[in-house]
């Protein structure tokens, strides 16, 4: 597995692996927040994934979008990839709502992170790895 940027590491959760991403909670209760991680070395932008690549970002940022709303309840979706502060390539998902701090601005910076207790990480993440890992096949 690619090695995740060190404030990546520090800020986040695992929930899934996807085909090419890896799929991540921000430990911050104040937003529903996922952040996917192509598992591509040296990656700063989506244009350096090659094209199927590239393809596939967009499906599993749409599935991410899709599961994490249907999950939430959320009211929008926020989808950025800006890298500022940490170069390597990944993509914010935040499920947003009209009641939640920042709104209808951006979260950064509109109030400090809120780490998950420990029983509330468990019950989100039991609900994400729920929502986000697809159904088995049935066995024949």
């Amino acid at each position: 597995m690619v090695p995740l940027h060190p404030q990546l590491e520090k800020d986040t959760v695992p929930v899934a692996v996807w085909p090419l991403c890896r799929v991540l909670l921000m430990n911050d209760s104040t937003y529903p927040w996922l952040i996917l991680v192509p598992q591509r070395d040296d990656l700063r932008e989506m244009h350096d994934l090659p094209p199927p690549d590239r393809n596939r970002l967009m499906q599993e940022m749409a599935l991410a979008s899709s599961l994490l709303q249907a999950a939430t309840g959320a009211e929008k979706m926020n989808v950025a990839a800006l890298g500022n502060m940490v170069p390597q390539l990944h993509i914010h998902v935040i499920a947003r709502f009209s009641t939640d701090p920042a709104w209808p601005r951006p979260v950064w910076g509109a109030v400090p992170a809120t780490p998950y207790t420990p029983e509330a990480l468990e019950a989100m993440l039991t609900r994400l790895r729920t929502a986000l890992t697809p159904p088995r096949p049935p066995l024949a």
